[in-house]
């Protein structure tokens, strides 16, 4: 049975070579899965290749050679390489057309695969993985290298085939005409060391800089993006932001210079051991045995030195890229590795057997208690309340008081420490998670727009016929009809001007009137609002609550609101402090209580009508 990873488990740079070799064969897999046909004309053409390089290289100088030696008629020796030519246009022909014409095709589904294989993934792992650094800079990184690396194994393997055909090819031949040049062909190997060395420090450095660049493209987004602009316009933002950009390219030139004379010390030792030791030294080698030994005493003859002189070049380079391609594999092994943790990864939050109650009805906390990964203290601490069928609830209290925590364990975005919550008596863990959250219409308080229509964005799926009456009920009621009536395509225009120059940009009151609206359209039996009002003045949230109680009369909800006249419209008031359930009842119950809801809603009519409301009230 497979282990759960923690979020926080860190990676070690150095993988052992079953991994690796498991990560690479999770590549082609992936390619596989999703275009096997890729795959198979890669590695086909890697052979094609590998034998076309030696007919057309060390083969054909040799045949000249022995062909003028042995006085064979320049006809023959034309006709092979004719044949020679024609074989190579044909198939090159071929190929070309596949690169140019099938190729992008299958190369933009591979990208689907992998992306929609990361972004379930990314839909799947619970919500605390996006607070933990560890693992969202892992997750950060799996997304940017996720295709190009897993196409890169392609690559390499293609180089590595076509490779082989070749270095076999060349080396057979040199064994035949002198075991003894094996040895300078096999001396690239043990460069391979150095190149390893390489790898790993140009892996170490791009890790380092990914820190680095996020920071700067974050840099980068503040000078150009609108919705920083009023912002870098005032105080001394400005060049805070251009000390971080100075402080970026700072750790950028400390970061090539803590590797890059590394980098360059493997790189020379590689070059020099090829072109010194491996090329001359072989070359030096052939000449002695042609021009000193001569093939009369057993040495090679001038045409065999012709034919080492370029066939061992060619052994060598083979040899030397052989190296580095096994290298290349160990560094797709170390970047795949960040993909296959965040793919592997098993959700702490997993779906239960049964399909949660389309209907809604009873829901109960249990000493429900939730401490955040890392704090020192308890979010929310033994909390017990039942929210029944149909009633509204306002849920109140300062901030940082655990309001909004509680919405999150309540669609089981977290699930509690301690305690349990249950609906209709069964633990929310039994359901399925889709069918669970199914059953909320939800607002947040950090909510986000799509760049997508009006209709779209409160819908929230695909339109299709009979949504538009639907949708523009909805907006009635949230009160952005208006709004989205004096735009150009209506309901069909499009929010944000991201990826549309013709596109609506909404104030923030107007978006959070756009969000609610998605709460009037869909027809769930539970609602939960995270603060859906705290960018309209009092009169219009008010007017809006209103709006709220009567669409979703039947349905049980749950708003939370700074404005505690809103609280008056519930059927009851919960205050939270310090992350505990502080007081219960109706508005009128806990005025009377004159407890610290009673001091709240007393000390906030004062500041909007007078100080004469506190003795009234």
């Amino acid at each position: 049975m497979r282990r759960k990873q923690k979020p926080t488990e860190k990676k070690k740079k150095k993988i052992p070579f079953r991994r690796r070799v498991v990560n690479n064969l999770f590549a082609l897999r992936c390619i596989w899965e999703a275009a096997p046909l890729h795959l198979i004309i890669y590695v086909g053409s890697g052979v094609v290749y590998g034998i076309l390089n030696f007919l057309s290289g060390s083969y054909l100088l040799r045949r000249i050679v022995d062909g003028v030696e042995a006085g064979e008629p320049i006809s023959s020796i034309l006709r092979y390489v004719c044949i020679l030519g024609v074989v190579t246009l044909v198939i090159e022909t071929a190929l070309q057309w596949y690169w140019r014409v099938i190729s992008p095709v299958l190369n933009c589904r591979i990208l689907a695969y992998i992306e929609k294989k990361l972004f379930r993934q990314a839909a799947r792992v619970e919500l605390a993985c996006y607070e933990d650094p560890e693992f969202y800079n892992r997750y950060v990184k799996a997304m940017d290298e996720a295709y190009n690396r897993i196409r890169k194994v392609m690559y390499t393997l293609d180089d590595l085939i076509s490779g082989l055909v070749t270095l076999s090819a060349n080396s057979l031949l040199l064994f035949l005409i002198d075991p003894w040049l094996m040895l300078f062909g096999l001396f690239p190997l043990v460069l391979g060391v150095f190149r390893r060395l390489e790898n790993i420090a140009k892996h170490d450095m791009e890790t380092e800089k990914k820190p680095v660049n996020r920071r700067k493209t974050y840099v980068r987004r503040t000078f150009y993006l609108g919705e920083y602009a009023k912002e870098m316009r005032i105080g001394g933002m400005y060049g805070r932001m251009l000390r971080d950009l100075r402080e970026s390219f700072s750790d950028y030139r400390r970061i090539i210079k803590k590797y890059g004379l590394r980098q360059a010390v493997y790189g020379y030792l590689q070059k020099i051991g090829l072109e010194v030791v491996t090329i001359l030294g072989a070359t030096l080698y052939a000449v002695w045995s042609a021009m000193v030994v001569g093939s009369a005493n057993g040495g090679m003859s001038v045409g065999d030195c012709l034919v080492v002189l370029s066939s061992i070049s060619s052994i060598s380079y083979e040899l030397n890229r052989l190296v580095q391609y096994f290298a290349e594999f160990g560094e797709h092994a170390l970047f795949l590795e960040d993909v296959r943790f965040f793919l592997d990864y098993i959700p702490a939050i997993q779906d239960g057997p049964e399909t949660a109650p389309k209907e809604g009805g009873e829901l109960e906390l249990r000493n429900v208690t939730f401490r955040y990964h890392g704090s020192e203290r308890d979010a929310i601490r033994n909390v017990s309340f039942t929210l029944h069928p149909g009633e509204r609830v306002a849920l109140v209290g300062s901030n940082g008081s655990g309001k909004s925590t509680l919405v999150k364990l309540l669609l089981r975005l977290y699930d509690p420490t301690e305690g349990e919550i249950r609906l209709r008596g069964t633990d929310i863990r039994a359901y399925t998670l889709d069918s669970y959250r199914g059953d909320f219409s939800t607002v947040f308080q950090d909510f986000k727009l799509f760049s997508m229509t009006v209709k779209e964005n409160v819908l929230l799926r695909p339109t299709c016929e009979g949504d538009d009456e639907l949708v523009a009920q909805a907006l009635k009621e949230s009160g952005a009809y208006e709004r989205v009536s004096r735009m150009e395509h209506g309901m069909d225009s499009i929010l944000t001007r991201e990826f549309d120059d013709h596109g609506e940009n909404l104030s923030v009151g107007e978006q959070q009137k756009m969000l609610l609206a998605r709460v009037f359209a869909e027809r769930r039996p539970f609602v939960l609002l995270d603060e859906p009002s705290s960018a309209l003045d009092p009169i219009a949230e008010y007017r809006m609550f209103g709006n709220m109680m009567r669409a979703t009369a039947g349905r049980s909800v749950i708003f939370i609101s700074h404005r505690l006249s809103s609280a008056v419209l519930a059927d009851r008031v919960l205050l939270m402090e310090n992350g505990e359930l502080a007081e219960c009842g109706t508005h009128a119950e806990l005025m009377a209580k004159n407890g610290k809801y009673a001091t709240m809603f007393r000390r906030q009519a004062e500041n909007y009508l007078g100080s004469e409301v506190s003795e009234d009230a």
